[in-house]
């Protein structure tokens, strides 16, 4: 088995942001909207930079409008994910653009969103769990109102609640109060720090919302007594190499840090992000990560590992996961 063949444990993925491009272009073929700006030449994704990245991909997903459209969705990135090995994800999922913010219109979506997984879960074996996610450019305010939707859904299938968006604006302690939410709701949490927001938003994430995980987390490694601290909580990175290198944060995977933080003890874990933003899959982020730093399969499996253990799931879920990460286990 290459290690590209290896069964995958996925952390850090956006749910509209893993719409195959075809998928999008479909869907606003059949809704009459006109959203041949989002693509390039080649049909692919195209924007410039990490903030032309972030209205893209609003402008791409606006054709996303009903429950049912996100049904498909589902079924499009899970069938994905799947093809690509991944046995088990944690999908980024934001009440903002499914339902408004509006609770009642929130579980309309919610339940278009599990049917479609278990399905998926029952025809490829991919076990789906959702991580609801703030906006962050979308404020504070707008962050409490996501926050009540997790906190209503909470439960074995709504695992956790996190923020993405753009880190320019304001700080991580602007949330506490939708984090403290969520956090009385039992959910688990993370979020999005140390990607353009450098070492410092990392202390803040850690600091202000005390999240248990960040997502992406790479500008740590230039703060050594940040990443011990990220060792003595033991905190996971949800780390997105191929994003990572294609938003310009690093020139290549060999210069990417994912190797020094596992090295000095870090616990790393590997994503995609956005995958068809970044021309990427879980597998080729496995080929990439392999040349680039000679990992083989026994390194890729204690990865898996990590996450499985790092993942906002219940204890017969994660016992699960394990087995199919390693059948002795």
């Amino acid at each position: 088995m290459t290690v590209q063949d290896l069964p995958k444990v996925e952390l850090h993925l956006h749910h509209e942001g893993a719409a195959p491009p075809a998928f999008i272009r479909q869907l606003a073929f059949e809704k009459k909207v006109d959203v041949s700006k989002v693509f390039n030449e080649q049909g692919g994704y195209a924007f410039r930079d990490f903030v032309h990245f972030l209205s893209v991909y609003e402008a791409a997903t606006s054709v996303l409008k009903t429950p049912e459209d996100y049904a498909r969705l589902t079924t499009a990135v899970l069938e994905e994910s799947a093809a690509n090995g991944v046995v088990y994800t944690e999908s980024f999922i934001s009440p903002d653009f499914c339902g408004g913010g509006d609770v009642a219109a929130w579980q309309e979506y919610l339940h278009a969103i599990q049917e479609a997984a278990q399905t998926a879960e029952a025809k490829h074996g991919i076990t789906l769990r959702g991580v609801v996610t703030c906006v962050r450019h979308f404020g504070p305010e707008k962050a409490k109102a996501s926050a009540l939707c997790a906190a209503e859904t909470a439960g074995d299938w709504i695992v956790g609640f996190g923020m993405g968006g753009d880190e320019g604006q304001g700080h991580q302690g602007d949330f506490a109060y939708a984090f403290d939410m969520a956090r009385e709701a039992k959910l688990q949490l993370t979020t999005h720090a140390g990607e353009f927001g450098g070492p410092q938003s990392v202390r803040e994430a850690l600091h202000d919302l005390n999240v248990a995980r960040i997502g992406h987390g790479v500008r740590s490694i230039e703060d050594p007594a940040l990443v011990q601290e990220l060792i003595d909580r033991q905190i996971t990175l949800e780390v997105c190499p191929g994003s990572n290198v294609v938003l310009g944060l690093y020139p290549n995977f060999a210069a990417h840090p994912i190797k020094r933080l596992r090295d000095a003890g870090v616990k790393v874990t590997i994503s995609t992000d956005d995958p068809p933003f970044f021309a990427t899959t879980m597998r080729r982020e496995y080929d990439m990560l392999h040349q680039a730093f000679g990992w083989d399969a026994e390194d890729f499996t204690a990865m898996n590992v990590t996450a499985a253990n790092a993942a906002f799931c219940d204890a017969d879920t994660r016992k699960a996961i394990l087995t199919k990460l390693d059948p002795a286990t």
